[in-house]
């Protein structure tokens, strides 16, 4: 519970700074959408999947002799990495397409590195069994990130423009616009690690050879499969602006719009993200139990019936959600709507591949997983390398789609073959249809409507109905099992 409403408070805290961000116009806004889109993978490179060794091996070792090992080979790594980051940093931020400003780099070298030494900290904390002061520690970085935007984007300027405390602020400069958001981000890095004194005083300098060398053997190939992973998720922001044509501040501006629209699109990923961190030990556990495979049959029904009214509650209210991204302001980023149904429904099926991704798990066939992440990996870039130049950022939602299509219906197909699960796949693919034919009805009757609140109240209308039919028509049984709703649900006559 405490893991996972941390991670929900703490996304739906850092969706805030979208509309604080979007305000600065599309360019600046596409040059914080790909900067970040490349900074998922230097993560991986930095910690190497130390973390899940560190995991791995305290369970059998010594904690504290795995706590210094992983530490110091992390501080041993993370130093020289960064000091390449600063280095490079001319070459590095032309690749960033954000080619006049090299101090960016230097930003993201100070936040990656202060990370990276907070990983084994943050781990140790989990491991000692202590959620609460990993909870708050997370949601105080986040909240700092958060203050500092506000105060360098909106505070500073106000306070400029007003003339109040002019000396004070003389080393403020206006114009340098989302690099601040990169200073935000670097000061609470900074912070979280001062925070982790406790965690940081008892490491030792010391690390077991032997022990490393099998850490390091175990975590390796989690680079390639965290690697895999980043590409399927962020890789389309970072080619976006590199095979476009037009000047970079076009180039900028579309990944901008794209990047907008895509937070609005992962609010589903808000559901998918709690259920990953309840699930997954649950489906572990379960594993043994000869009941196993009907009990994931049943979660897989009803976390697609969850989904499809996440999927609903956002596409069909796109009207007052685009003010999320500040359209009354900026209207440009309007133009993306288009692409929220489409990453909607892609990252509806990469929640359904995660509850089909516990075959590979129990049954030990983890290569196999990977390879299907890196077949997903090849469509990725193979549509968007194709499609980008003559389609902009809708080819990348498209890109997105049939990535999670292909590593569902593969891992599906293997699945029944190493560990078959009675999936009800007719049920699922009629729940399925159906939202998407509730949606293509609102579509079209919008076209006709020439009124926000009329496609409003038919989006509510239309959203009712079809919650009706799933809770007191289809899965009225299931449903009147449940803790709290189920109550409200009777038991008469059920229709399943």
């Amino acid at each position: 519970m405490w893991y996972g409403l941390s991670s929900i408070v703490g996304r739906f805290i850092n969706y805030l700074l979208t509309p604080l961000l979007t305000v600065l116009g599309t360019s600046q806004y596409g040059e914080y959408t790909t900067v970040y889109a490349y900074i998922t993978f230097f993560n991986i490179i930095f910690t190497y999947g130390m973390e899940t060794a560190y995991f791995r091996f305290a369970r059998d070792v010594e904690e504290r002799s795995v706590f210094n090992t992983a530490s110091t080979s992390l501080l041993f790594t993370t130093i020289p990495l960064a000091a390449i980051m600063i280095f490079f940093r001319g070459p590095i931020s032309a690749l960033w397409s954000v080619p006049q400003h090299p101090e960016y780099v230097v930003l993201f070298a100070i936040i990656v590195a202060f990370d990276t030494l907070a990983v084994i900290p943050f781990s140790k904390l989990r491991f000692e069994q202590r959620p609460i002061k990993f909870v708050t520690l997370k949601i105080i970085n986040i909240l700092i990130n958060v203050g500092f935007v506000l105060f360098f984007i909106h505070l500073c300027p106000w306070l400029q423009k007003n003339g109040t405390f002019p000396s004070l602020l003389s080393w403020y400069n206006p114009n340098y616009g989302i690099g601040y958001a990169f200073v935000a981000n670097a000061m609470a890095s900074i912070f979280t690690l001062l925070l982790l004194y406790k965690e940081l005083f008892s490491f030792r300098f010391s690390i077991n050879k032997k022990l490393w060398k099998e850490m390091i053997i175990y975590s390796l190939p989690l680079i390639v499969v965290g690697f895999g992973g980043m590409v399927n998720e962020s890789i389309d922001r970072a080619m976006l602006p590199k095979l476009l044509e037009g000047s970079l501040e076009f180039r900028n501006s579309q990944n901008g719009i794209y990047g907008a629209n895509y937070k609005l699109a992962i609010l589903i990923v808000l559901f998918i993200q709690a259920f990953r961190m309840g699930a997954e030990p649950y489906f572990l556990k379960q594993s043994t139990d000869t009941d196993a495979p009907k009990t994931y049959a049943r979660i897989m029904t009803l976390f697609v019936i969850i989904c499809s009214f996440c999927f609903l509650g956002v596409a069909l209210f796109l009207d007052i959600w685009k003010y999320f991204m500040r359209v009354d302001v900026r209207p440009e980023y309007a133009q993306g709507l288009v692409v929220i149904p489409i990453l909607l429904m892609a990252k509806l099926l990469l929640g359904i591949y995660y509850n089909l991704s516990i075959w590979y798990k129990i049954s030990n066939k983890t290569l196999i997983g990977a390879w299907i992440t890196l077949g997903g990996t090849l469509i990725t870039l193979g549509i968007n390398f194709y499609f980008i130049p003559t389609y902009s950022y809708i080819a990348c939602a498209w890109a997105s789609l049939f990535c999670y299509l292909f590593m569902v219906i593969s891992s599906y197909i293997l699945g029944q073959k190493y560990y078959p699960i009675p999936y009800n796949v007719k049920k699922v693919l009629l729940y399925l249809l159906l939202m998407i034919g509730i949606y293509a009805l609102h579509t079209v009757a919008g076209h006709f409507i020439d009124n926000t609140y009329l496609t409003i109240l038919l989006g509510i209308i239309l959203f009712i109905a079809y919650s009706y039919f799933i809770i007191f028509r289809f899965e009225k049984n299931e449903f009147s099992k449940m803790p709290f709703i189920g109550k409200f649900i009777s038991n008469e006559n059920p229709s399943n």
